[in-house]
């Protein structure tokens, strides 16, 4: 613990006095205080309820500028880290060149507390926890990790430190009982030193509240007299095999903290322990992928549950990914894997941090019906309702995505008022391939977008014998009727037969699967049939019926699979391979 500022005993009295009364007057505006060589200045502190979404500081992104054009004044900067394990000296991003110092994003910090905000500096994330970068696990001097929080205090005014502990760190207890020892001995300088300082965990969760590991952490806080203001869970990356309804999830995971909060803090009323909890979503397709999608309707509900509850904090990872500029993608730095407009996220938000209950203007979209068959050379209609769901009606204009060779979508009219309808028609030429697509229609107004899906199914032989997945042998040259994941495409090479198979491209996220709807006889029995090659290659149906089979080989293998429909006959074929287990090809498809 650092020793009180020299001389500061000795101040005159009347000079005492007017700090004192000068502190009470920013206590009272929401600001804290800080005496240093140059004086007294006040600084924003973190409000009781805050929106602070991550900022990716290895960008080369300016916090100040970022902050500005998302609206989001509080930041929490991620992360801080040592260069290397051992050391007890943490950088930006655990670079050398970028210290913790005015000349590494003071401008930008000062920028952001000039405009009424703050920042969150973080320690930690995966990788340091994961390497034993993190400042607790590397220093093994409580003192001197006591020394980098206080550094960040001194150096930039914040009044939050983040810690963010997983990973590794989450086993460690060496690391663990440091951490909190150093906590707590940096709010004890705070309090001679007259600093506001809070620190807050950030945890990983289950759908039920923290594991065991991390709530090992918090009880030795407890153990250690360290005060945590916020735990803030990252209600995403569950990986646990299941679909989730993710602001369900956030909610369940939220109430099981508050019961275990209870066990922690049995002093700490209703409210207070509310107080205590953060979310941290993650907008869009999260790491594990497409069955834990974040999407804009469950921002509305998220934020509406969470200024009812009067939790402390609402985050997401990261504000750089407030943007649609890759749907269909999972876990990038850089997008959200879906169709939105930017900054959709931090403008819903955003008002979370004045306390206010209402979003802003709103609108939903829906689409009736929502499925049709038609023949080549025929359309189909539906309705695209809007309805205002906050705030007040607003310009909506409409397009669609998805849509297959030979088929067109159109819009009467093409633009609308929050609380009208336009009839989309959906016209299949003559050369429209058979098959099942889905096929998006977005509204987009200056709140953000929202979607509805479609499901067309163009009439046709297939060209395949009697039910049979159309383009089956990928001879067309596209991969049109079947629907596939980003990387999937047709290639001249390896081929089992004729000119052209299917690559199906699996990565970390996603198993690169190839989908199409087909229209057989309910309750009759079929065979499945498809060629493929390379590791851990998968073909099967689902829908109407479920079952598959696969095989890992260098050359192509012929699999099968039986099925019986049901009462519709309706089933989709697919084929995929394994999360970063290599290329798939796929050749030669047929139902009989």
């Amino acid at each position: 613990m650092r020793s009180p500022t020299a001389g500061k005993s000795a101040r005159p009295r009347r000079v005492r006095a007017a700090l004192a009364t000068l502190a009470a007057t920013a206590a009272a505006a929401g600001l804290v205080l800080v005496a240093g060589a140059s004086g007294a200045r006040a600084d924003t502190a973190v409000p009781a309820h805050v929106f602070a979404p991550y900022f990716e500081a290895w960008t080369g992104d300016d916090p100040a500028t970022v902050s500005a054009q998302s609206g989001a004044k509080y930041l929490t900067m991620a992360f801080l880290q040592t260069a290397s394990a051992g050391s007890c000296t943490v950088d930006w991003n655990g670079d050398t060149s970028m210290p913790v110092s005015s000349s590494t994003f003071g401008s930008a910090i000062s920028t952001i507390q000039a405009n009424g905000g703050n920042v969150i500096a973080s320690f930690g994330g995966y990788t340091a926890d994961s390497t034993n970068t993190e400042i607790a696990d590397s220093c093994t001097n409580v003192g001197s990790i006591a020394a980098a929080y206080e550094s960040l205090v001194t150096t930039y005014h914040v009044t939050r430190i983040d810690l963010d502990t997983e990973a590794n760190s989450l086993t460690n207890s060496a690391g663990i009982d440091r951490r909190n020892k150093a906590i707590a001995q940096v709010e004890s300088w705070a309090a001679s030193t007259g600093h506001t300082v809070q620190f807050s965990y950030t945890l990983p969760t289950t759908t039920s509240g923290l594991d065991s590991a991390g709530l090992a952490v918090l009880r030795n806080a407890v153990a250690d007299s360290a005060r945590v203001d916020v735990v803030n869970i990252m209600t995403f990356d569950y990986y646990d095999g299941a679909t989730h309804e993710m602001a369900t999830d956030t909610e369940n995971a939220a109430n099981g903290l508050y019961n275990q909060l209870g066990s922690l803090y049995p002093a700490k009323s209703a409210a207070q322990k509310w107080a205590m909890i953060g979310v941290t979503e993650m907008p869009g397709i999260d790491d594990y992928g497409a069955a834990e999608t974040f999407t804009t309707a469950d921002a509305t509900t998220v934020y509406d549950w969470a200024a009812g509850r009067g939790i402390s904090e609402l985050s997401f990872w990261a504000l750089q990914r407030d943007n649609g500029n890759c749907p269909g993608t999972g876990g990038q730095d850089n997008c959200s894997g879906i169709s939105q407009s930017q900054w959709y996220f931090s403008h819903v938000f955003e008002p979370f941090s004045s306390g206010t209950t209402n979003p802003g203007n709103d609108f939903s979209l829906s689409l009736s019906p929502s499925s049709a068959a038609v023949n080549p050379g025929s359309s189909t209609t539906a309705t695209v309702s809007t309805a205002v769901t906050s705030g007040s009606a607003q310009s909506v204009s409409l397009s669609a995505a998805g849509a297959p060779s030979g088929v067109t979508v159109s819009f009467n009219p093409a633009s609308i008022t929050a609380g009208g309808s336009s009839t989309v028609t959906f016209a299949a030429s003559s050369a429209a391939p058979a098959g099942t697509y889905t096929i998006t229609v977005t509204g987009t107004a200056a709140s953000g977008a929202h979607s509805a899906t479609y499901s067309l199914m163009v009439n046709g032989s297939g060209g395949g014998g009697s039910g049979s997945p159309a383009n089956g042998g990928f001879e067309s040259g596209g991969l049109s009727p079947w629907t596939g994941q980003t990387g999937d495409a047709v290639v001249s090479a390896p081929v089992h037969s004729g000119s052209h198979a299917a690559l199906i491209a699996p990565t970390s996220a996603q198993t690169g699967e190839l989908d199409q709807t087909l229209s057989l006889s309910p309750n009759t029995g079929y065979t499945l049939t498809g060629w493929v090659q390379g590791s851990y290659a998968f073909i099967g149906v689902s829908g109407g019926a479920s079952a598959s089979t696969w095989t890992s080989s260098s050359s192509w293998t012929k699999l099968t699979v039986s099925f019986t429909t049901g009462s519709s006959g309706t089933v989709t074929v697919y084929v995929h391979g394994w999360y970063a287990q290599g290329n798939v090809y796929a050749d030669d498809f047929s139902v009989n």
